[in-house]
C-alpha cells in the first residue's frame, strides 16, 4: 500500500501458503519458511517485526518530499516507533486470529475485543491520525490489522465513532481505490474458505 501510494517500484510475489504452493522455491529464499520477507539486493529479512519495520522505514527514506510517513521530528517519529511493537504484540494477536478463524470455518462466538478502546485511548486520542494531523506509517500498519476482523464478519469499527472517522481519513489519505485494492483479499476471506480442504479438529 505504501509503495503503491508513493510510486515506489517493487516486485510483489504472492505465496499461497494455504494451497502449499511454492514452498520448496520459497524455502531457498527464507529457510524459516515464513512470510512476509523483504529482499533488497543481497539483504533478505524474514518474517519478524524488524522486517516490516525496516521495509517501511527504509522505503520512507526514498519519499523525502512526503516526510510525514516517518517524520524527521524526533517526537513524532518516536510515536511511530512506539506504536509498531504494540501493534505486533497486541493488535495482531487479536485481529488476525479472528480472520483465520473465519477462513478455517470455525464459529466466532464473540466479536468483543478490547482493541478499539485501547487504540483510541492510548494512540489516537483526539487526533486525526496516530502521530497528529498527518498520516504516518503507524496508521498504515494499524489499518491493515483492523481490517482483518471485518473480513471475518466482525465490524470492529461499529460503535466507535473515533475509529470510524479515523478509518475514513486513512482511506481518504491513501486513496479509496488503492485502499479497496489492497484489502480485497481480506474482505473476500469468506470466499477463500470455499477453495480450501475441510479440516477436522476431532
Amino acid at each position: 500500500m505504501f509503495a503503491k501510494k508513493n510510486n515506489i517500484p517493487f516486485d510483489f510475489k504472492p505465496v499461497e501458503l494455504l494451497k502449499g504452493l511454492n514452498i520448496q522455491e520459497f524455502s531457498h529464499t527464507n529457510s524459516l519458511k515464513k512470510v512476509p520477507i523483504l529482499k533488497d539486493g543481497s539483504l533478505t529479512l524474514g518474517e519478524r517485526l524488524e522486517c516490516r519495520g525496516r521495509n517501511l522505514t527504509s522505503l520512507s527514506q526514498e519519499v523525502q518530499h512526503t516526510s510525514h510517513w516517518y517524520p524527521s521530528d524526533l517526537q513524532k517519529r518516536a510515536r511511530v516507533d512506539e506504536y509498531r511493537p504494540w501493534q505486533h504484540t497486541t493488535v495482531r494477536a487479536n485481529a488476525s486470529k479472528m480472520l483465520w478463524v473465519k477462513v478455517s470455518g470455525l464459529n466466532i462466538k464473540s466479536c468483543q475485543v478490547p482493541l478499539p478502546d485501547l487504540f483510541t485511548e492510548k494512540f489516537l486520542q483526539d487526533k486525526p491520525f496516530i502521530v497528529g494531523s498527518e498520516i504516518s506509517l503507524a496508521d498504515l500498519v494499524a489499518i491493515r490489522e483492523f481490517m482483518q476482523p471485518v473480513g471475518a464478519g466482525c465490524d470492529i469499527f461499529e460503535g466507535w465513532p473515533k475509529l470510524v472517522t479515523w478509518h475514513s481519513q486513512v482511506e481518504e489519505a491513501v486513496g479509496k481505490e488503492l485502499f479497496q485494492e489492497v484489502h480485497e483479499w481480506i474482505l473476500n476471506a469468506q470466499d477463500l474458505r470455499k477453495t480450501l480442504p475441510h479440516v477436522s479438529l476431532e
